[in-house]
């Protein structure tokens, strides 16, 4: 007889969250953390199944975080759905024993500041600094983050380095599990944790795909059924690109020019296209060593990313 769903804790303050792993952690338990934005999909479920068998506890934070997105992207349409949410993670076998779903992350219970905020280097805010939170502290990784999103989007990995930071202070876990679908992203959290001396594991768990090879993401529906069809181009000529890299071609010009105009022909339009080191995200103009081509493309008002590593 199969057991019945297991019922997250639903927490939503800091100091009781903090509490909750300490408690677990006084009895021999392990815990793992699955950081998301909620409007959870087959993605982000296997990353939460990912870190079930990594710990004996796991940690679903469900968070939009304001300081990732400038005030010109999508914040305020960012899709949630969190009793949907609550429903999927319910049917994760072996469940998952909290979901931390703070209100703000940035609230301290102090007034808000007049003015726009600070301007960062290149002179872009966040939507936390547009609406003076008053936040000043930020967490940065400066060489790893400016590169592919981080030109187009330069409050991104600022934003995402210190939420993350937070939650890794809060939650105190011994595990994270993080999806190689941002793959820019994941490599910064492993260098933060390295860096600043974080005893946590972090695991990278590949890219998840529809069946038709789109890659997973909470954006998706946003797409037209005629857009969704059109960004299929993405993933399909990444695929051409690897195998033909395993075939011989190695100059990263051609393999770069093959996707974006496969995909410029499909209506989309490119972001970036980038062939670079899997370590050091720069940018090669040969294929010696494994490298990682990662996209970014707009179809419609949806911008998506995809990568597929290449290892010849």
């Amino acid at each position: 007889m199969a057991a019945p769903p297991k019922e997250p804790l639903v927490i939503t303050d800091k100091a009781e969250m903090r509490e909750w792993s300490r408690s677990a952690r006084r009895q021999g338990r392990t815990i793992a953390l699955v950081p998301t934005m909620g409007f959870l999909h087959e993605g982000h479920l296997s990353l939460v199944r990912e870190a079930r068998r990594r710990a004996d506890a796991v940690v679903v934070s469900v968070y939009v975080n304001p300081g990732q997105f400038a005030p010109s992207e999508d914040l305020s349409t960012y899709p949630s759905d969190f009793e949907g949410d609550l429903g999927k993670l319910r049917a994760v076998p072996g469940g998952v024993d909290v979901v931390f779903r703070p209100q703000n992350l940035y609230d301290y219970g102090q007034r808000e500041v007049g003015g726009s905020g600070v301007e960062s280097d290149n002179g872009s805010v966040s939507c936390l600094e547009e609406k003076g939170m008053g936040h000043e502290a930020w967490v940065r990784v400066e060489r790893l983050e400016k590169g592919m999103c981080g030109k187009s989007r330069p409050v991104f990995f600022r934003g995402v380095a210190t939420v993350v930071t937070k939650l890794f202070n809060i939650v105190e876990p011994d595990v994270s599990v993080f999806g190689k679908k941002d793959y820019q992203q994941w490599r910064i959290i492993r260098r933060l944790v390295q860096d600043l001396d974080f005893s946590i594991q972090v695991i990278g768990s590949e890219v998840m795909r529809d069946h038709d090879g789109l890659a997973l993401s909470s954006r998706n529906v946003h797409l037209s059924p005629e857009e969704r069809e059109k960004a299929l181009s993405i993933s399909r000529s990444l695929s051409r690109a690897k195998s033909a890299a395993e075939k011989g071609q190695v100059n990263c010009q051609n393999l770069k020019d093959s996707v974006i105009q496969a995909i410029q022909e499909a209506g989309g339009k490119i972001d970036y296209a980038e062939i670079v080191d899997q370590e050091s995200l720069e940018a090669v103009e040969e294929i010696r060593s494994p490298v990682v081509f990662c996209v970014a493309a707009w179809f419609g008002k949806v911008r998506l990313i995809d990568n597929i590593e290449i290892n010849v």
